[in-house]
C-alpha cells in the first residue's frame, strides 16, 4: 500500500488529463464536489486529516497544482505558473470528472489558484474557501521588511531562471526540511507518512522548477491579472469563508476579512491558532468552519 492510500484509506487515486497538464488526484465520498488545493511545499497530502470527514457529507478532489506533487505540466502555456492558467487546467478536470458545480478550499498557493478560479469560472465555483491567503496584489502592496524577511521565498523563487533552481539544487532536502519546520512550528507536528510525500516530491527536479514558476507568475502575471479585476470592478459572487493565522498582519497590517470585502460581496471567517499550516496544525478547527460554511451551499 503506497503513501496515498494509507493516508486517504476508503478513497480512490485518479489520474486525469488536461488539455496541457496531467492531474493527480484522490476521490471519496458522496454528494456536492468540494475541491481541495494545497500550498506550497506541499502536496495533496496536507489534506489527510479533513478529507476523510468532509466526505462523510461531500464528494472530495484534492488534487496535486499543476507541477506540483504528482502532478505533471504537458505543454508550454504562456504563462507558466500562472494562478489563471492552473485553475483553467483544475476547472477542466472537475468538469471533465462530470462536476459543473463545485466549490474550492485553497491553502497558501492552492488558496491563490481558488480565488482566480472564483474569479474566472463563477458559473461553476459555488463556494470559496481561502485558508492563510489574501489576494497576490494585497501582499504585495504591503510587502515590507518583515514580509521580506519571514517569507524571502517570494523573492528568492521568483527570480528568471534558472538562478533559483540551481540554488534549490544544492540541498534540496535541507530547504524543504528547513521550510516545513518554519511553517509547522516543527517537523514532529506533521505525519510522518505526509511529510515523506512532500520530501520525495521536492527533490524531483521538475516540481522545483514548477515551484519556481509558480512564485515567477506571483510576481508577474498574477498580479496583472488581480490590477485588471480591480479597475474593471470584477468580484467573487459566491460565498468565501477566510481562515487566517491568528496574530498575523496581511497585507501591510489590514484584517483579511477586510480585505477580502473589497472582492467579494459575502465574506465571513476568524482568525485560528496553529501556525500557516492550519490544515494540519488546526485541522479541528478548519473542519468546523468548513463543516459550517458549506451547509450553506
Amino acid at each position: 500500500m503506497n503513501a496515498t492510500a494509507k493516508l486517504f484509506p476508503g478513497f480512490r487515486e485518479e489520474t486525469v488529463a488536461t488539455s496541457q497538464a496531467r492531474l493527480s488526484t484522490i476521490v471519496g465520498g458522496s454528494g456536492n464536489p468540494v475541491l481541495l488545493l494545497h500550498g506550497y511545499p506541499e502536496t495533496k497530502a496536507a489534506w489527510h486529516r479533513l478529507a476523510a470527514r468532509l466526505a462523510e457529507r461531500y464528494t472530495v478532489v484534492a488534487a496535486d497544482l499543476p507541477g506540483y506533487g504528482d502532478s505533471r505540466v504537458t505543454a508550454n502555456p504562456a504563462d507558466p505558473g500562472s494562478k489563471r492558467w492552473m485553475g483553467e487546467q483544475l476547472h477542466e478536470m472537475m468538469t471533465g470528472m462530470g462536476y459543473d458545480t463545485y466549490a474550492v478550499v485553497g491553502h497558501d498557493r492552492g488558496g491563490r489558484v481558488a480565488y482566480r478560479m472564483a474569479l474566472d469560472q463563477p458559473q461553476s465555483v459555488t463556494a470559496l474557501a481561502s485558508l492563510t491567503v489574501v489576494p497576490t496584489i494585497e501582499m504585495w502592496s504591503g510587502a515590507d521588511k518583515n514580509f521580506g524577511m519571514g517569507a524571502f521565498h517570494w523573492f528568492m523563487l521568483a527570480q528568471p531562471y534558472d538562478l533559483p533552481e540551481r540554488l534549490l539544487s544544492s540541498d534540496p532536502a535541507y530547504f524543504l526540511d528547513a521550510t516545513l519546520k518554519k511553517m509547522a512550528g516543527g517537523l514532529e507536528h506533521l505525519d510522518p507518512l505526509a511529510l515523506a510525500e512532500y520530501r520525495r516530491c521536492f527533490l524531483d527536479p521538475g516540481v522545483r522548477h514548477a515551484v519556481c514558476e509558480d512564485y515567477r507568475a506571483g510576481a508577474g502575471i498574477d498580479e496583472v491579472h488581480d490590477r485588471e479585476d480591480q479597475e474593471a470592478g470584477r468580484r467573487i459572487g459566491c460565498p468565501v469563508l477566510v481562515l487566517w493565522e491568528e496574530g498575523r498582519a496581511y497585507g501591510g497590517g489590514r484584517v483579511p476579512l477586510d480585505i477580502w470585502r473589497d472582492w467579494a460581496d459575502d465574506v465571513a471567517g476568524r482568525g485560528l491558532l496553529g501556525g500557516h499550516l492550519l490544515p494540519e496544525r488546526a485541522s479541528g478547527d478548519v473542519l468546523a468552519e468548513l463543516t459550517a460554511f458549506l451547509g450553506r451551499w
